[in-house]
């Protein structure tokens, strides 16, 4: 591994430690993954790998915590098609600005924090720290072919999009995923794997998967599951800010994961998940 890797797999070992919000698999929620998803073309032959939904069971207990409260507050703030301006109304900017003044309090967004400051990356200015974070994940900017600003990277990341109807992109958060399923918007297709792509396991974190939503369909997604969403701004935020590639190679815990992102501009997030290289055992 290059040092700047290694840095980031010791900083992100750190992020995950501190996540005292994650969700135990088996124990606060459980999925199903049946069966593998068919990658043939065109998208509407896809054949289903699964006929049940992906969550079995899901403590939602953990959804009144302080920061999954904010958090699901922002997820029906957005029009999913691309070329559709966005129209942020005031009470969206101040539910934007209670997620992250509910995040930044937390151990793990301190880390992360921390880690920006000593690298000259992020000011130490608390306030000033939160309107970086505003620009990066919420300031709107015009997607591929739109004219207007229709998109933001927290929009795209966490909640989803749709490509002229037909092709979902983005969408990378399991908590929008769930509730999303739960409601009969998203259904299920099974797990991707390739040649080079280890087994999908149930009782690990990151999860390749297809599923359709609404009247798209997303052939190959990747997503962590379980996490808490601060876990997952702190992450994306450090590599967003201090790695000049969009593919960052990282280990940390039980996995071994490429992280892309993907900038937009130099100032936003344009995308950004964990691909899952392969299982790895854990420093003692």
């Amino acid at each position: 591994m290059i040092e700047s890797d290694r840095e980031l797999s010791s900083i992100m070992q750190e992020l995950w430690d501190s996540d005292v919000n994650r969700l135990q698999p088996g124990k606060d929620y459980m999925i199903s993954l049946q069966g593998k998803a068919a990658h043939s073309m065109p998208l509407e032959d896809l054949n289903d790998g699964a006929g049940s939904p992906l969550f079995t069971f899901v403590d939602e207990k953990i959804f009144k915590k302080e920061t999954f409260l904010a958090f699901i507050s922002l997820l029906d703030n957005y029009v999913s098609d691309t070329g559709e301006p966005e129209i942020v109304t005031p009470e969206e900017v101040a539910e934007n600005h209670k997620f992250l003044d509910c995040i930044i309090q937390s151990p793990t967004m301190k880390i992360a924090h921390k880690y920006l400051v000593e690298k000259n990356l992020s000011p130490e200015n608390e306030t000033k720290f939160k309107e970086q974070l505003y620009r990066i994940w919420f300031e709107l900017y015009a997607r591929k072919g739109a004219s207007k600003p229709d998109s933001s990277g927290f929009e795209h990341v966490f909640v989803g999009e749709t490509r002229g109807g037909r092709t979902v992109i983005g969408f990378h958060n399991w908590i929008q995923l769930y509730l999303q399923e739960k409601m009969g918007h998203v259904d299920y297709k099974g797990y991707s794997v390739d040649a080079h792509s280890p087994q999908p396991d149930e009782n690990k974190h990151i999860l390749a998967l297809q599923f359709s939503w609404k009247d798209g369909i997303k052939p190959k997604g990747s997503i962590f599951i379980g996490v808490s969403p601060e876990f997952e701004i702190a992450l994306y935020t450090v590599c967003f800010l201090s790695s000049p590639n969009e593919r960052v190679k990282v280990q940390f815990s039980f996995y071994d994961v490429e992280i892309v992102c993907h900038h937009y501009n130099e100032k936003h997030i344009g995308t950004t998940y964990p691909v899952l290289l392969k299982y790895r055992k854990p420093a003692q």
